[in-house]
């Protein structure tokens, strides 16, 4: 028996074959423009998706350049221990640096993006939004992920 509650509460019906069959191609679609994203940042700017979603993270106008690693977790969404790994890298490469919070515990980090972040960012952006236009226009062409790929590029 399992444990798992639903978060749409136990009243929530279950999925069915077509449900499962549909998310099941918005996966393998999510899957393949990751890869693509990745290698076209790596290519271009030396620079991994995890690392640029963290940059943009902190580059939005909401996060005021600064976020304790929990809610940078949440944006970007991996674990606080990766991002914890990823953070240190972009501290050793000079886009990003940890601050301590303070707290009772001492246990409080934010990562801030510094001005080399900021422009890397800004730099990579051109590369990742040329690349995502691109998998999601070539998913159109596949009737399974047509509708999907429209919907996020919204033409």
């Amino acid at each position: 028996m399992s444990d798992f509650m639903p978060t749409g509460g136990p009243e929530a019906a279950p999925a069915g074959d077509d449900e499962d069959d549909r998310w099941c191609m918005a996966v393998r679609l999510l899957g393949r423009i990751e890869q693509r994203l990745d290698q076209a940042l790596r290519q271009s700017h030396g620079l991994q998706l995890s690392e640029y979603r963290a940059l943009c993270a902190l580059s939005r106008e909401d996060s005021g350049g600064s976020l304790r690693m929990g809610e940078l977790a949440e944006r970007i969404g991996l674990k606080v221990s990766s991002v914890t790994r990823l953070v240190g890298r972009l501290e050793a490469q000079g886009m990003a640096e940890r601050t301590s919070v303070g707290g009772e515990d001492g246990r409080g980090v934010r990562a801030t993006i510094s001005t080399a972040g900021h422009l890397r960012y800004q730099q990579a952006t051109a590369t990742y939004r040329a690349a995502l236009g691109a998998e999601l226009d070539a998913a159109r062409e596949n009737v399974h992920l047509a509708e999907l790929a429209g919907w996020v590029r919204h033409t």
